[in-house]
């Protein structure tokens, strides 16, 4: 994985097996997760029902704040949202990469935008974006998810031009509320957010 050198690696393995044994103990979920996932399922639930509208028109968007900045990225790349999980710091790892989670029993890789857009990130331990398509890939830390919500495609504006060439790829346009909407299969096929953790031996 590319910044590994100065990854103490023996050490992020004895962290993830205690975070590993702790989940077993604790069972699969504690109670607040429990309660987040109950609160989101009823989330689900009690939406509308989409009107009925020309296909393309309407995406549904999460929205979430990072390191100060507001994203949104269609709900259909994101698998859940963690409200409390513990992540393994990784010395010597390139910045965008925070560290690894244990979820379901899976290590998870967790990372920062801020980065990508040539920002310095916030330290925070808000909600986690589960990202993937079919299984979870990616970890995206917040500072708070704000709310699910329909965007009208005739209501978007062009992504802002002052972005970094680098991050130009990963904005397909922005909203009124200041929002950078978020190219998920980009967001997921970046290179920069693909860690090959096989090599390190983490279980």
């Amino acid at each position: 994985m590319a910044g590994s050198r100065g990854i103490d690696w023996e050490a992020v393995r004895t962290r993830m097996t205690e975070l590993d044994a702790a989940r077993e103990t604790q069972g699969t979920l504690n109670p607040e997760q429990q309660a987040a996932l109950l609160d989101a399922r009823a989330r689900v639930l009690s939406r509308p029902p989409a009107p009925e509208v020309a296909p393309g028109t309407l995406r549904e968007m999460i929205r979430f704040r990072a390191s100060g900045q507001l994203y949104a990225l269609e709900s259909r790349f994101v698998l859940e949202v963690v409200r409390s999980t513990d992540v393994v710091p990784l010395p010597g790892a390139p910045p965008v990469l925070r560290g690894l989670t244990l979820l379901h029993g899976e290590v998870l890789p967790v990372v920062e935008l801020a980065p990508l857009f040539g920002r310095e990130p916030v330290d925070s331990k808000g909600p986690l974006l589960v990202l993937g398509t079919g299984r979870a890939e990616l970890g995206i830390r917040t500072e708070e998810v704000q709310e699910v919500t329909q965007v009208s495609s005739q209501e978007l504006l062009p992504a802002p031009v002052a972005l970094a060439d680098d991050a130009g790829s990963l904005v397909f346009a922005a909203d009124r509320e200041g929002n950078l909407l978020l190219e998920g299969e980009a967001l997921l096929g970046d290179s920069r957010l693909v860690f090959d953790l096989s090599d390190e031996g983490v279980p």
